[in-house]
Protein backbone atom coordinates (compact mmCIF):
# COMPACT_ATOMS: atom_id res chain seq x y z
CA UNK A 1 0.00 0.00 0.00
CA UNK A 2 1.55 3.32 -1.24
CA UNK A 3 0.64 7.17 0.90
CA UNK A 4 1.15 9.84 -0.60
CA UNK A 5 4.50 11.71 1.12
CA UNK A 6 3.24 14.57 3.53
CA UNK A 7 4.74 16.76 5.69
CA UNK A 8 5.07 13.61 8.08
CA UNK A 9 8.43 12.32 6.24
CA UNK A 10 9.74 16.04 6.47
CA UNK A 11 8.83 15.98 10.26
CA UNK A 12 10.93 12.79 10.89
CA UNK A 13 13.88 14.07 8.67
CA UNK A 14 14.59 17.10 11.32
CA UNK A 15 13.59 15.15 14.37
CA UNK A 16 16.20 12.50 13.47
CA UNK A 17 18.50 14.43 12.55
CA UNK A 18 17.92 17.12 15.89
CA UNK A 19 18.56 13.35 17.51
CA UNK A 20 21.52 13.18 15.70
CA UNK A 21 22.94 16.37 16.45
CA UNK A 22 22.45 15.70 20.01
CA UNK A 23 24.42 12.82 20.10
CA UNK A 24 27.24 14.07 17.91
CA UNK A 25 27.06 16.99 20.80
CA UNK A 26 27.10 14.83 24.03
CA UNK A 27 29.73 12.22 22.28
CA UNK A 28 26.77 9.60 21.99
CA UNK A 29 26.31 7.28 19.77
CA UNK A 30 23.13 7.77 17.32
CA UNK A 31 22.32 4.30 17.09
CA UNK A 32 21.63 3.92 21.12
CA UNK A 33 19.11 6.48 21.17
CA UNK A 34 15.62 4.92 19.75
CA UNK A 35 13.03 7.29 18.49
CA UNK A 36 9.49 6.56 19.51
CA UNK A 37 6.78 7.75 17.37
CA UNK A 38 3.95 8.67 19.86
CA UNK A 39 0.83 7.40 17.31
CA UNK A 40 -2.00 8.03 20.08
CA UNK A 41 -5.25 9.30 18.56
CA UNK A 42 -3.85 9.59 15.01
CA UNK A 43 -5.21 7.78 12.22
CA UNK A 44 -3.86 4.79 10.57
CA UNK A 45 -3.05 6.42 7.30
CA UNK A 46 -0.62 8.59 9.46
CA UNK A 47 1.58 5.75 10.76
CA UNK A 48 1.58 4.24 7.04
CA UNK A 49 3.14 7.85 6.05
CA UNK A 50 5.96 7.20 9.08
CA UNK A 51 6.23 3.35 8.20
CA UNK A 52 7.07 4.50 4.47
CA UNK A 53 9.79 6.40 5.51
CA UNK A 54 11.60 3.69 7.51
CA UNK A 55 10.00 4.38 11.11
CA UNK A 56 9.47 1.00 13.13
CA UNK A 57 8.53 1.95 16.40
CA UNK A 58 4.89 3.48 17.27
CA UNK A 59 3.40 4.49 20.75
CA UNK A 60 0.00 4.57 22.24
CA UNK A 61 -1.91 5.74 25.17
CA UNK A 62 -5.35 4.22 24.79
CA UNK A 63 -5.96 0.33 24.74
CA UNK A 64 -8.81 -0.09 22.36
CA UNK A 65 -7.30 2.49 19.72
CA UNK A 66 -3.68 0.82 20.15
CA UNK A 67 -5.63 -2.52 19.66
CA UNK A 68 -7.28 -1.29 16.52
CA UNK A 69 -5.06 -0.20 14.92
CA UNK A 70 -2.60 -3.06 15.69
CA UNK A 71 -5.12 -5.21 13.80
CA UNK A 72 -5.57 -3.11 11.21
CA UNK A 73 -1.89 -2.99 10.55
CA UNK A 74 -1.14 -6.82 11.55
CA UNK A 75 0.20 -7.26 7.90
CA UNK A 76 3.14 -4.88 8.89
CA UNK A 77 4.79 -7.57 11.16
CA UNK A 78 7.90 -5.28 11.86
CA UNK A 79 6.44 -2.52 13.69
CA UNK A 80 7.17 -2.53 17.43
CA UNK A 81 4.45 -1.63 19.32
CA UNK A 82 4.79 0.36 22.50
CA UNK A 83 1.71 0.89 25.12
CA UNK A 84 2.80 4.05 27.13
CA UNK A 85 -0.02 4.92 29.13
CA UNK A 86 -1.95 3.99 32.49
CA UNK A 87 -3.02 0.29 32.13
CA UNK A 88 -6.23 -1.02 34.49
CA UNK A 89 -6.24 -4.01 35.19
CA UNK A 90 -10.05 -4.93 32.89
CA UNK A 91 -7.17 -4.20 29.96
CA UNK A 92 -4.21 -5.85 30.92
CA UNK A 93 -5.23 -8.88 28.59
CA UNK A 94 -5.45 -6.96 25.52
CA UNK A 95 -1.97 -5.40 25.98
CA UNK A 96 -0.43 -9.01 26.80
CA UNK A 97 -1.85 -10.06 23.89
CA UNK A 98 -1.22 -7.57 21.28
CA UNK A 99 1.95 -5.20 21.95
CA UNK A 100 5.25 -5.41 22.39
CA UNK A 101 6.38 -3.52 25.36
CA UNK A 102 4.49 -1.36 27.73
CA UNK A 103 6.50 1.53 29.42
CA UNK A 104 4.17 2.46 31.93
CA UNK A 105 4.47 -0.31 34.88
CA UNK A 106 4.38 0.71 38.47
CA UNK A 107 2.42 -2.04 40.16
CA UNK A 108 3.55 -5.85 40.54
CA UNK A 109 -0.09 -6.89 40.51
CA UNK A 110 0.00 -5.47 36.70
CA UNK A 111 2.93 -6.87 35.69
CA UNK A 112 1.91 -10.31 37.33
CA UNK A 113 -1.55 -10.03 35.17
CA UNK A 114 0.17 -9.48 32.31
CA UNK A 115 2.94 -12.17 32.83
CA UNK A 116 -0.22 -14.74 33.26
CA UNK A 117 -2.14 -13.24 30.11
CA UNK A 118 0.95 -13.12 27.81
CA UNK A 119 0.45 -16.48 25.77
CA UNK A 120 3.02 -18.98 25.45
CA UNK A 121 3.39 -18.91 22.13
CA UNK A 122 4.71 -15.22 22.07
CA UNK A 123 7.69 -13.52 23.23
CA UNK A 124 8.24 -12.25 26.53
CA UNK A 125 6.74 -8.79 27.00
CA UNK A 126 9.15 -6.22 27.31
CA UNK A 127 8.62 -3.64 29.94
CA UNK A 128 9.87 -0.95 31.68
CA UNK A 129 9.53 0.37 35.32
CA UNK A 130 7.49 3.99 35.39
CA UNK A 131 9.45 6.44 37.89
CA UNK A 132 8.02 9.01 39.67
CA UNK A 133 11.25 10.75 39.83
CA UNK A 134 10.05 14.35 40.80
CA UNK A 135 7.55 13.17 43.93
CA UNK A 136 4.42 14.67 42.15
CA UNK A 137 1.37 13.37 44.21
CA UNK A 138 -1.23 12.99 41.16
CA UNK A 139 1.77 11.47 38.54
CA UNK A 140 1.78 7.92 37.91
CA UNK A 141 5.04 5.85 38.61
CA UNK A 142 6.76 3.97 41.66
CA UNK A 143 8.89 5.89 43.69
CA UNK A 144 12.70 5.97 42.96
CA UNK A 145 13.25 4.61 46.51
CA UNK A 146 10.99 1.39 45.69
CA UNK A 147 12.02 0.70 42.53
CA UNK A 148 14.50 -2.33 43.66
CA UNK A 149 11.63 -3.62 45.67
CA UNK A 150 9.59 -4.11 42.28
CA UNK A 151 11.67 -5.05 39.89
CA UNK A 152 12.78 -7.89 42.34
CA UNK A 153 9.62 -8.74 42.31
CA UNK A 154 9.05 -9.00 38.77
CA UNK A 155 12.23 -10.66 38.21
CA UNK A 156 10.65 -13.78 38.81
CA UNK A 157 8.46 -13.64 36.16
CA UNK A 158 8.89 -15.62 33.42
CA UNK A 159 7.05 -14.16 30.10
CA UNK A 160 8.29 -10.64 31.18
CA UNK A 161 11.05 -9.39 30.05
CA UNK A 162 12.34 -6.06 32.35
CA UNK A 163 14.30 -3.66 30.23
CA UNK A 164 14.89 -0.47 31.87
CA UNK A 165 12.98 2.98 33.22
CA UNK A 166 10.99 5.09 31.90
CA UNK A 167 9.81 8.64 33.47
CA UNK A 168 8.26 12.05 32.41
CA UNK A 169 9.88 14.33 34.49
CA UNK A 170 8.14 17.59 35.90
CA UNK A 171 6.90 20.27 33.12
CA UNK A 172 9.12 23.29 34.43
CA UNK A 173 10.54 26.02 32.31
CA UNK A 174 13.38 25.99 35.24
CA UNK A 175 16.56 24.19 33.05
CA UNK A 176 18.20 23.57 36.41
CA UNK A 177 15.38 21.47 37.71
CA UNK A 178 15.17 19.79 33.94
CA UNK A 179 18.61 18.76 34.67
CA UNK A 180 18.36 17.50 38.28
CA UNK A 181 15.48 15.43 37.42
CA UNK A 182 17.23 13.52 34.40
CA UNK A 183 20.40 13.26 36.86
CA UNK A 184 18.34 11.80 39.17
CA UNK A 185 17.00 9.20 36.53
CA UNK A 186 20.45 8.39 34.94
CA UNK A 187 21.87 7.59 38.28
CA UNK A 188 18.58 5.29 39.04
CA UNK A 189 19.08 3.76 35.90
CA UNK A 190 23.18 3.19 36.23
CA UNK A 191 22.28 1.86 39.38
CA UNK A 192 20.27 -0.57 38.28
CA UNK A 193 22.06 -1.76 35.53
CA UNK A 194 24.81 -3.20 37.80
CA UNK A 195 22.32 -5.70 39.22
CA UNK A 196 19.75 -6.46 36.14
CA UNK A 197 21.98 -6.98 33.16
CA UNK A 198 19.28 -7.17 30.25
CA UNK A 199 18.62 -3.70 31.64
CA UNK A 200 19.30 -1.14 28.15
CA UNK A 201 16.35 1.33 28.10
CA UNK A 202 15.66 4.68 29.29
CA UNK A 203 12.84 5.80 28.15
CA UNK A 204 12.83 10.00 28.77
CA UNK A 205 12.71 12.99 27.40
CA UNK A 206 10.01 14.53 24.41
CA UNK A 207 9.76 17.08 21.83
CA UNK A 208 10.54 19.96 24.60
CA UNK A 209 13.10 18.35 26.49
CA UNK A 210 14.58 15.53 24.12
CA UNK A 211 18.38 16.97 23.66
CA UNK A 212 18.19 17.12 27.47
CA UNK A 213 17.46 13.98 28.12
CA UNK A 214 20.08 12.58 25.28
CA UNK A 215 22.53 14.71 27.49
CA UNK A 216 21.69 12.39 30.43
CA UNK A 217 21.70 9.40 28.73
CA UNK A 218 18.05 8.72 27.51
CA UNK A 219 18.24 5.57 24.85
CA UNK A 220 14.47 6.31 24.15
CA UNK A 221 12.52 9.82 23.48
CA UNK A 222 8.90 9.65 22.78
CA UNK A 223 8.01 12.07 20.35
CA UNK A 224 4.22 12.82 18.98
CA UNK A 225 3.31 16.24 17.78
CA UNK A 226 7.29 17.03 16.07
CA UNK A 227 6.37 14.22 13.80
CA UNK A 228 2.42 14.03 13.64
CA UNK A 229 1.55 17.41 14.76
CA UNK A 230 -1.36 18.49 17.05
CA UNK A 231 -3.59 15.17 18.83
CA UNK A 232 -6.26 14.94 17.74
CA UNK A 233 -9.30 13.65 20.38
CA UNK A 234 -8.88 10.62 21.78
CA UNK A 235 -11.62 8.00 20.77
CA UNK A 236 -11.16 5.58 23.68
Amino acid sequence: MTVKTAPIAENLKQVRASILAAAKQYSRDANDIHLLAVSKTKPVSDILQAYENGHREFGENYVQEGVEKIQQLHQYSDIVWHYIGPLQSNKSKFVAEYFDWIQSIDRFKIAKRLDEQRGAYQKPLNICIQVNIDNEANKAGVLASEVFTLLNQISELKKIRCRGLMAIPKATSDEAEQRNSFEKMQRLFIDCQKSFPEFDTLSMGMSNDMNLAIEYGSTMVRVGTGIFGARDKPTA
